[in-house]
């Protein structure tokens, strides 16, 4: 009987980190979601000591890391790859529902939405530079309101005249909801207001020119928010055609899961080619290592490149940011 084997997925971003194990027939062994408080590798070291407190020493077979700080994290954990977050999710929504035609991602600081036509991404979009289709845009107004983000969508969907948010950047629509408040509206109208601006934004910056068609995923932390997907599929009507979106299951932690299923993948092609199939995981002793980052100006040039460096237990393990190959650390 061959021995079990899981793979290790990790998909780090500005406000979530996330851990998923996953084994050979891509169960889902166990999770962590937890927010990174500006603390990316505090966060994945907590995550993984949860999960070895609840699972032990478990055979990790491969490791991979996707999200915005992917390049830090591969470097902290040994991880044998780093992907991006479209291939991440992509492959964790296939993986779910292999009909899939059409991903919808909204994470903290960034949108995505991803065209896929016979298991293959044709198309995607991302929104990375405003904040106004994203989680953190939820985040910041519904404090302006006193409501607590996980009680934002059951009581947005209480709503029965929802307030027109008229304002398409944070700043604006801060404003608007001021003025909504000061002139009476109920908080669960300006609430679904908010989700209708946030879907109206979405499909304006990422959803012009796009084939959106069903079967629709919509994944990330957001999807737990009923308000926003009520929302999508009054604005997605024509596309849905009477079907809902879909919700999968863990959908806040799909992009570590398609990072776990990525790490999978990488093994077996290394094995096909002959190559060693041992993990550079650095193991469950992670949480007990020391790290330290920073970041300094190099002025050898015109160019003035921030480079991003890391240590190990006081030795450079990484360095990146820069256009040369000046402060490259190299592979032993």
């Amino acid at each position: 009987m061959a021995e079990a084997q899981y793979y290790l997925g990790i998909d780090i971003g500005s406000i979530t980190g996330k851990v998923a194990i996953i084994d050979r027939e891509h169960n889902l062994i166990d999770r962590v979601y937890l927010r990174t408080e500006g603390q990316p590798i505090n966060c994945i070291k907590k995550a993984l000591k949860m999960i070895h407190e609840r699972q032990g020493d478990l055979p990790i077979a491969g490791a991979a890391v996707t999200g915005s700080g992917r390049k830090l994290l591969q470097k902290v954990v040994g991880a044998d790859i780093a992907r991006d977050e479209i291939t991440a999710h992509a492959v964790a929504a296939v993986d779910y529902c292999p009909d899939v035609k059409t991903v919808i991602d909204i994470g903290g600081q960034d949108s995505k939405l991803i065209i896929i036509r016979d298991q293959l991404v044709m198309d995607f979009a991302m929104n990375s530079i405003c904040a106004a289709g994203t989680g953190s845009f939820l985040d910041k107004l519904s404090d302006q309101l006193g409501v607590l983000i996980e009680d934002f969508g059951s009581c947005a969907i209480c709503s029965t005249d929802p307030a027109v948010i008229s304002g398409r950047c944070t700043v604006f629509a801060e404003s608007d909801i001021i003025t909504k408040k000061n002139t009476g509206y109920k908080k669960e109208d300006i609430l679904m207001g908010l989700c209708n601006r946030l879907v109206e934004n979405y499909k304006t910056n990422l959803g012009r020119g796009k084939h959106i068609l069903p079967p629709i995923l919509f994944q990330g932390g957001v999807a737990k928010n009923q308000g926003i997907i009520n929302a999508f599929e009054d604005v997605l009507k024509k596309e849905l055609n009477g079907t809902s979106i879909i919700i999968p299951d863990n959908h806040d932690v799909l992009g570590a899961v398609g990072a776990a299923i990525l790490a999978q993948e990488e093994m077996m092609i290394r094995e096909l080619e002959n190559r060693s199939t041992t993990s550079s995981f650095l193991g469950w002793k992670i949480p007990d290592i020391n790290y330290q980052t920073k970041s300094f100006l190099c002025k050898g040039c015109e160019n003035i490149c921030e480079i991003i460096e890391i240590k190990r237990e006081g030795e450079v393990i990484g360095r990146w940011g820069g256009k040369c190959s000046k402060w490259d650390v190299s592979e032993n």
